[in-house]
């Protein structure tokens, strides 16, 4: 037997399951070097692409070149508003990448785009549960199965020259003072270190997640019988039938009308609202709970207007129904509207941020409603394309620095700059992290004696100046505001 033949894994070394385990815990110990307690940056940019590339690399099936470049291109993009800073949202959109190329090297994205947001649904569905089952799904086939032949000979075959390696190197050392120094000296207290509650957490943590991407499947969906179908239908014609919808939409649309009609009054032309009442109290009390409403009045269309039901047959609960959307989408409108209103009074914040793009969101949703009905596509159709401007959303807002946003506004808009407005919230401002400073400093710029406003820029900067130096926790915005604190001439000291 040749040397090679000797220090060779098993025949079958190379094929999937292998190249699979192999990936898995290359890339938990890279998640280790990576991520493990270290400020998250640029390295969890890193630790996406190297999953998406384990992913590629332990695939069952023969990946095209154009398949592996569209993959590679879908986790750059997805995962690049990680290089800008680590935040929620990039995680999000990174993850949701990795989802679909798992997808994608498993062979089961579907092959109509529209399908596709459900398909991720139900992807998605599975992940809680799915590492338990599947570990221990593994470990009883393993019990009932007896090892290969080829696994325990190879094995076997190592412990005599391990155990007699062993003995030679203990005889070694006791005759050779360099050799027992040298053993003397090595350090294994770091086996300890490794050892720790949390690592092995973190590890688990690690190992679950890519034990699903590298394992993709997808939820089974629940067959109803066909007595259930019928039974399900009857409620439907009976809760959603002609007459239930015509009346349904006459009251909808003459309550919407009295709450637009209102709303064009004070909100957009502008009229006194009675005493003891001001614009901002009027604005405050309607913005989130209007979009509550067109919500529910989205859920109420989708549930009414099903493909071949009366409401999709009757043109004139088409009308109603168009009219109804329009009024949905001008009091989304509104919504924005009085939520601008209130910022004016009592400045911006993060939750007034998220609030408006939601808004925003739900208008374009109640738009596309209505094209799909005027359209008459499917609920596919809509949701794929819903999904599609949520992900997008979200991956702009991944981008953008909200924080230094909110900050420049706030300053802007404040009294002492403004001359109206609102006194400056110095305490929220600190709140919003070393990216207020660049603003902080234009305020101090017109106010330079405000020894408040000095003390949180110092507190910011010491924040700033205090995070994590290590390469893997560098992000694009936190090397912006290193340039602006190094270089910009207006830098208040």
């Amino acid at each position: 037997m040749s040397l090679s033949d000797t220090l060779a894994l098993p025949a079958n070394a190379t094929s999937s399951p292998y190249r699979k385990l192999l990936t898995f815990i290359s890339l938990i110990a890279l998640a280790d070097i990576l991520l493990f307690d270290e400020a998250p940056g640029v390295n969890l940019f890193l630790f996406a692409n190297a999953v998406a590339a384990g992913l590629m690399i332990s695939s069952r099936r023969r990946q095209s070149i154009p398949k592996i470049a569209a993959f590679v291109i879908l986790c750059l993009v997805a995962s690049a508003p990680l290089v800008e800073t680590a935040s929620w949202m990039g995680i999000i959109t990174s993850l949701i990448g990795l989802c679909l190329i798992s997808l994608g090297v498993g062979g089961l994205l579907p092959r109509q785009s529209t399908r596709l947001p459900l398909v991720l649904l139900r992807f998605l569905l599975d992940l809680p549960l799915r590492p338990l089952r599947q570990a221990s799904y593994r470990w009883l086939r393993r019990l009932q199965k007896p090892a290969p032949d080829g696994v325990r000979h190879h094995l076997r075959g190592w412990i005599m020259p391990l155990a007699f390696a062993a003995g030679f190197l203990a005889l070694f050392a006791m005759a050779n003072p360099l050799i027992d120094k040298t053993l003397r000296s090595i350090d294994l207290t770091f086996l300890l270190q490794l050892l720790s509650m949390w690592r092995i957490g973190f590890w688990l943590v690690v190992a679950a997640l890519l034990s699903v991407l590298l394992h993709p499947r997808l939820r089974r969906r629940r067959h109803h019988r066909e007595g259930g179908a019928a039974v399900s239908t009857r409620i439907e014609d009976g809760l959603f039938g002609h007459a239930a919808l015509l009346r349904s939409l006459l009251v909808f649309n003459a309550l919407f009308a009295v709450q637009t009609l209102l709303d064009l009054t004070y909100l957009w032309g502008g009229v006194s609202l009675p005493d003891g009442m001001s614009h901002a109290e009027y604005a405050h009390r309607g913005a989130y709970p209007l979009i509550l409403t067109a919500i529910l009045a989205a859920v109420f269309v989708l549930a009414a207007m099903r493909r071949g039901g009366p409401g999709d047959r009757s043109s004139l609960l088409r009308g109603l129904v168009h009219l109804w959307i329009a009024q949905n989408i001008l009091l989304c409108l509104s919504s924005i509207l009085r939520l601008d209103l209130y910022v004016e009074v009592y400045s911006l914040t993060e939750l007034r941020v998220a609030a408006g793009i939601w808004m925003g969101l739900v208008a374009i949703g109640l738009f596309l409603i209505l094209l799909r009905i005027l359209l008459r596509r499917s609920n596919e159709w809509l949701i794929a394309l819903s999904s599609a401007m949520l992900v997008l959303t979200l991956y702009a807002a991944a981008f953008a620095d909200i924080p230094a946003f909110i900050a420049r506004f706030n300053v802007a808009h404040s009294r002492e700059i403004s001359g109206e407005g609102i006194v400056l919230d110095l305490d929220y401002l600190s709140t919003l992290g070393p990216a207020a400073i660049p603003a902080l400093d234009t305020y101090l710029a017109s106010l330079p004696a405000d020894v408040n406003a000095r003390k949180v820029r110092e507190a910011l900067l010491w924040q700033h100046v205090g995070r994590s130096h290590d390469w893997r926790s560098w992000t694009y915005r936190d090397a912006r505001l290193d340039a602006y604190l190094k270089n910009d001439a207006t830098l208040v000291r």
